[in-house]
């Protein structure tokens, strides 16, 4: 169910309320980032309920840098309608 470059919204715990992106998966955990507090080289595990996905395309090529995947969950976030 979670695909890489998925954009996500954290649900629960000190991140909540933040737009992340999916980067893998490890031992029933999700690996997510947002290129500022979590950049791509440590990722945060997050458990699958805490998470929210988003109606929006998959940031593939994005994942190339913190700085473009910043960019991207920033242009992405802000240019679609979002449900609350």
């Amino acid at each position: 169910m979670w695909e890489t470059g998925m954009i996500v919204k954290s649900l629960a715990g000190r991140d909540k309320g933040y737009y992340l992106c999916v980067v893998g998966e490890e031992g029933g955990c999700v690996l997510v980032c947002d290129g500022k507090e979590r950049p791509l080289g440590r990722p945060k595990k997050k458990n699958p309920r805490h998470l929210a996905a988003l109606p929006l395309p998959p940031l593939t090529w994005e994942l190339r840098g913190n700085n473009a995947l910043r960019k991207a969950l920033n242009r992405a976030v802000n240019m679609s309608p979002l449900p609350e």
